[in-house]
Formats: structure tokens, sequence, C-alpha cells
């Protein structure tokens, strides 16, 4: 077999993108020389006589794009096998695409500039896809470290893209390494040689600097919370049993743990299914339940997760999720929500607006809204959801929790989340589900890139999931108090609470900004150079 062949290099550049991922391989290593192998495909075949250069590149590209999603998110075929694999298929090529266009821009570059193509235009790339309705972030470069939060401390300063364009740099030195020309020159070879010890050593020793001693660990008030897993199927039971012994199933987990210091108790994404009308919420059997356990704890706050809904009333804008009502004139809107009982006031709501392409919202609307019927049904509300446009913060009128009411799949989106903290949150509230994956990398994927987001705003996070794992987290990444998959259980920690906004907080993905400026500077450059060579 002759391993330097594109076919073999591509493949080696997948395994070494699947087994780092958290979670699968774990080796997180591996994402630093992942690119090399493809970057020698690349150089071999740009510098051979093939007219179907191109073809063969996007070729071999798809395939090692292809093995890495397979290996990192093969569990995405537990909740639907087709959603997979459109999943692994679109993706795979969205990233064959970044890399066929650095290719074609590279031929009109000249030496080390032409390799500043790839970081630009894959970031650019990444920056898009969290913000367009195909989105899929999983795989977002920068999220490899996430079982590894200690040595992305800085992440504070430059949220995940800090991390991409690390992962770039350090590939990039390695390629340079193992060409011939620069290994046979010893000038050479040790300038590189130093260069990327210091690249690889100086966002781990920024780690090391940024992080506290034990003295400044919990600088701030805490807050008692109590966090619930309540365990409940998500195919067979949740959307399909009865609600009301689900709602009593919780407060008595609850009861368990809960004590005079306790500020706030955490239900689940869903936790009450119950068909919730906002116009009238208080007069639902789960509302009035709630209220009826907060009488007997007067100091507590209740944060629960729900499927509800708003019936318009006439004259009222109606949103274009809105639905009308098969047997009547009037248009309602469905909502995945976060409420907040604080106190006798009346309920706070936060509605989810980030969501899972096909499952909770049809992308496109204005082309796909006629096969909206045809969204995956993962129990609960099909067909795309409402949403709002501001991040909502959920304020507690009894203690100093400003609450980031974070639903599920939001958490995967650093600048997403930083919307709340702008909008003062001082603490992180994760609510979720995580049981349609089956015990798999998944959920626990999904927990490590929490961490992330404790790091980038410095924000404490209690993380409630329906089953998978809840626990809390500090400011600094530490998970502790992690619960075991498939098990109803409660945990109490204290969260401590935080008001100074991070320098990521303040200026988002601007590293992603820097690199859609920058891909357009290339292709319009590439441009200019085609016409004026012709």
């Amino acid at each position: 077999m002759n391993f330097k062949h594109p076919f073999w290099l591509s493949v080696l550049s997948g395994l070494l993108f699947g087994l780092s991922w958290p979670e699968t391989g774990g080796v997180t290593p591996f994402i630093f020389i992942a690119f090399v192998p493809l970057l020698l495909m690349e150089k071999g075949i740009s510098e051979s006589p093939d007219k179907r250069r191109s073809a063969r590149v996007f070729g071999y590209a798809y395939l090692a794009f292809l093995i890495w999603n397979l290996i990192a998110t093969w569990w995405v075929q537990n909740a639907s096998f087709g959603a997979a694999l459109l999943a692994f298929a679109f993706n795979t090529l969205f990233m064959a695409l970044v890399f066929l266009a650095f290719h074609r821009v590279k031929r009109r570059f000249d030496g080390r500039l032409g390799f500043a193509i790839l970081p630009a235009f894959w970031m650019a790339f990444e920056y898009l896809h969290l913000r367009w309705d195909l989105t899929w972030p999983w795989l977002t470069l920068g999220n490899v470290f996430a079982s590894h939060a200690r040595i992305v401390e800085w992440y504070e300063y430059t949220g995940v893209f800090g991390g991409a364009l690390w992962i770039f740099v350090v590939n990039y030195l390695v390629f340079a390494l193992v060409q011939k020309e620069i290994w046979l020159n010893r000038k050479r070879r040790n300038g590189c040689l130093f260069s990327l010890s210091g690249v690889v050593l100086l966002p781990l020793l920024s780690s090391l600097l940024i992080h506290p001693g034990i003295l400044d660990w919990h600088k701030g008030g805490g807050v008692e919370v109590l966090v619930v897993q309540p365990n409940v199927d998500p195919y067979n039971e949740k959307f399909n049993g009865s609600f009301k012994e689900q709602v009593q199933k919780m407060l008595e987990l609850a009861e368990t743990q809960i004590d005079s210091n306790t500020a706030c108790v955490a239900f689940p994404e869903t936790a009450l299914t119950e068909n919730l009308w906002e116009n009238n919420l208080e007069k639902t059997y789960s509302i009035e339940v709630l209220r009826i356990f907060q009488k007997r704890h007067p100091k507590l706050d209740i944060l629960v997760g729900a499927t509800s809904a708003y019936q318009y009333q006439p004259g009222e804008t109606l949103s274009p999720t809105a639905r009308k009502f098969i047997d009547a004139s009037d248009y309602y809107d469905d909502y995945n929500t976060a409420l907040l009982l604080s106190g006798k006031d009346s309920v706070q709501k936060y509605h989810k607006s980030k969501f899972v392409p096909g499952v909770e919202r049809m992308p496109f609307p204005a082309l796909l809204r006629p096969l909206e019927k045809l969204a995956i049904n993962m129990g609960g509300t099909t067909g795309s959801l409402g949403d709002q446009p501001e991040r909502g913060v959920l304020c507690s009128h009894l203690n100093a929790l400003k609450i980031a009411p974070v639903i599920c799949y939001e958490s995967v989106y650093g600048e997403f989340v930083n919307g709340y903290v702008k909008n003062g949150a001082n603490v992180i509230f994760i609510i979720t589900n995580d049981g349609w994956w089956g015990d798999t990398p998944g959920h626990r994927q999904h927990l490590d890139y929490a961490r992330l987001r404790a790091i980038e705003t410095r924000r404490a996070v209690a993380r409630s999931a329906n089953t998978g794992t809840s626990c809390f987290i500090d400011k600094w990444g530490e998970v502790t108090q992690a619960t075991p998959w498939w098990q109803a259980k409660a945990i109490k920690g204290t969260v401590y609470l935080n008001d100074e906004l991070t320098f990521y907080v303040r200026h988002g993905d601007y590293l992603g900004r820097f690199a859609v400026i920058g891909a357009f500077v290339f292709l319009a450059l590439a441009l200019y150079r085609r016409l004026r060579n012709k």
C-alpha cells in the first residue's frame, strides 16, 4: 500500500479529526496534525499535470470530512436515521466545498500567503454556519478542547474561534516541517521548530496564568440551587404518559434535597407536557401544583421547561410561525419554553430561539413552509416553533439570581449565549432533554460544550437534564456532582454569581467576522489576478 497516495492521506486525516473529538477518541492532540495529510494531498495533486485536479481534491476532501462526521456524530442516527444521513451528507459537503475553494484560490497566490486562505475560508464558513437555517455547530473546530477546558481558559478573550486559529497555525507549522526543503535546511528547520514550540506552549501557559489560585476560586456571592434529573423516557413516556404523574415525580425528587437555604430549583426542558396556554397559565394544573409546592417553600424560585402555546387575540400581529386552528379562524404559536415562578408575581417566560433544523423549525420557511408537516417528530410539538428576538433574562424577586435560561441546543452557540449575559444574566441555567441519543457520546459532548460557555462568559452553570448528565459547572469550566446516565436524581450546590463582562462577551465572534472579511479579500484578489492574467 502506498500511504502517500491521496486516498490514504485523506483517510488518515479523517481518522485524526474523528479520534481527536471529545468523547469519541478523545486524543485531543491529534487535532494539531489533522489537516497535515489533507494539505499534503492537496499539494501533491496541485503539482500534478492531471486536468481533474479540482475534482480529485474535492473527492478526497469529502472522504476525509465524511469520516470525521461519522466518527464524531454517529449517534445522531439514534434519534433519526434519515436526519443523520442528511446531516452527514450536507455537513461533509460544506466542509469539502470550503477545502475546494481554498485549493482553487490558492493557485492565484504564491508561498505562505496561499496557506492563509484555508483558515480564513474555514473560519468564515464556521461563522456563517452558526447563523443560517441549516446550522450545525457540533463540529466547530474550537469545540475540540471542550473535554479539556482547563487548557483554553483564554476563550474568555477569543471564544471557540481562537481555538480554530490555534489549530490552523500549529497544523501549518507541522506541514512546513515535513517539507523536504525545510527539513534538510538546518536553519529553517530550527526556526520552524522554535515557532512551533512557542505556538503550542504560549496558549497553555496563558491558561495557567488566567486560572486562579484557590483563594480566588469563588469570588462573589453564592446562591444555593437544586437541580432535578427526573429521567423520563422521551420516546415512550414523556409525551405519551400522564403529565400529572411526571410533575409529582419531579417534586418528590426535589423534596429529597430541598432545605430552607435553597433559593431555586431547576427542572429540565419540556418537564411540563400539559397543554399550557400562555393566555391563562396560572389556571393550568401544572402551574397550580408548582404554586402549592412553592407555598411550602416560600423563599423558593422554580425554573421549569415546558411546551406552551399562545393564542393570538384579534388585531395582534401574527408571527411568521403562527398557525391557524383547524376548526377556527384564530391563530396560535407553539413554543419550547422556560418558565420562572418567583414569589407571587406572574410567571416569567423565555421562548427557545435557536432550533434544531428539521425538528423544531423547517429551514428556509419562505420556500419550504408547505413541507412543515414532514418535520421529524421527536415528541411534543413538531413543525416550526415560535421564538423571540431578544435573549430574555429571568429575574428572581426573592434573591440576586438573574438567570440566563438556555434551552438545550442553544448552549452550543457562544455568541448567542453572550446575548443573555449582555442583558444582565449573572448565572446560566441550561435545561435540556438529552435522552434522544441514548447513552452515547452525544449527551456527553453536549455537556462538554457547556463548559466552554462557562469559560467564555465566566458564569457558573446549573445544568438540569431530563436524563444524561445534570451537574454544576463553575466559571472556570470545572464540573461537579455530575449525575449518571438513566438515573432519577436531585443534586444541590452553590452557584456563584458574577456581573462582570469578559472581553468575549463584549465583542463576540470578532475573529469570525475578521475571517469573513479576509475570505472576501482573498476572493476579490484572486478574481482580480485571474482577470488581469487574461
